[in-house]
């Protein structure tokens, strides 16, 4: 394994990092407006958005953990292969890996949680 292959991860990890804080803003956004709206709406909707808000909000931390943590064993990757430790670069990189599809996994949970949200925002405004 040469070292410009876990330098290849680099340009991922990073965009995946930036789409996991957008998600993570955009639920700030989503709970500040619940916030406002606690006084006028249906009191069941806003407990049962809620509950669904505060596990997305586990679930974005753990897919920042977890792609923190990716870079982190990529860079000691290209440590280790700079130096000529190739079975500690591959273990760094392989770890790497695992964390990243790790990562990705908590993100379809996050997504799939996501969608029922959206659900039930819609039963609010239901004809």
């Amino acid at each position: 394994m040469e070292l410009s292959t876990p330098a290849l991860l680099f340009p991922a990890i990073s965009l995946l990092l930036l789409a996991y804080t957008n998600r993570f803003m955009g639920l700030a956004g989503v709970i500040r407006g619940l916030h406002q709206k606690i006084n006028d709406g249906n009191k069941e909707l806003i407990a049962r958005q809620i509950v669904s808000l505060q596990l997305r909000i586990k679930l974005i931390i753990l897919m920042q953990i977890f792609g923190v943590l990716s870079i982190t064993f990529c860079v000691a990757a290209m440590f280790f292969l700079f130096i000529d430790s190739a079975f500690l670069g591959q273990s760094m990189f392989i770890t790497s890996l695992v964390l990243m599809m790790s990562s990705l996994v908590v993100s379809l949970c996050e997504l799939l949680i996501s969608g029922h949200a959206l659900k039930i925002e819609l039963e609010d405004i239901e004809l």
